[in-house]
């Protein structure tokens, strides 16, 4: 995915992209690939293919909350920053707040947030379940099966807030037994499938709000 591409593709998802949210993102992938060299952050190292797999993919979060009118995010399992430092670029307004089990990511993390110069944001070295706070929009990425992840994240949304699972094909993970599991306690309000672009391969976004809190 070239930028022509990506700007393109973006406005289907109703994101408007400036010139400088453009190289901000562009320092980002650089610093990204530097920092790969010395600490495991991921296997997608050619730029279009970030930019599709890991820039273009954070972004859908959109398609499923509306992200201007969120005041605060969580991203649970951040790893290389992914979807919290691009929603972060993006989105201004996002207060975030990122979480890694790992001190290394956390110091790179730290590094990527200093260099942007990226304010209201913050990494901390924990892990999901331990962690304390309420957020209007919890989201987590390639992180665990949905079973496991609810445990990681739910506790973390606000009373009026979502947690939003980003996933590849979720039908094995996401069986009719677990989802009647699940629905015993939290709510699956949305289920967004879609195609990535260029590639067709299949991401679902599913949106899920703590019944206790309706």
């Amino acid at each position: 995915m070239n930028e022509e591409v990506f700007i393109e593709e973006l406005k289907k998802i109703n994101i408007e992209i400036t010139k400088k949210q453009l190289e901000k993102l562009n320092q980002f992938y650089h610093l990204m690939i530097e920092w790969n060299e010395k600490i495991n952050l991921t296997r997608i190292t050619e730029e279009k293919e970030v930019y599709l797999k890991h820039f273009y993919d954070s972004l859908t979060l959109n398609k499923v909350v509306n992200l201007k009118d969120v005041k605060t995010l969580c991203d649970v399992g951040t790893g290389a920053g992914f979807p919290g430092i691009v929603l972060k670029i993006v989105f201004p307004n996002l207060k975030v707040t990122l979480i890694d089990s790992l001190q290394k990511r956390i110091n790179y993390l730290n590094e990527i947030k200093k260099l942007l110069e990226l304010e209201d944001i913050e990494a901390i070295h924990i892990r999901g379940e331990e962690f304390k706070g309420q957020f209007d929009v919890v989201t987590s990425r390639a992180v665990a099966n949905i079973e496991k992840l609810v445990g990681y994240t739910m506790h973390l949304v606000s009373k009026d807030g979502v947690f939003v699972a980003m996933k590849g094909n979720v039908e094995e993970e996401l069986s009719k037994n677990v989802e009647a599991k699940l629905q015993k306690k939290y709510l699956i309000i949305k289920r967004e499938e879609f195609l990535l672009p260029i590639e067709n391969s299949k991401r679902c976004l599913i949106v899920m709000k703590n019944k206790k809190s309706m």
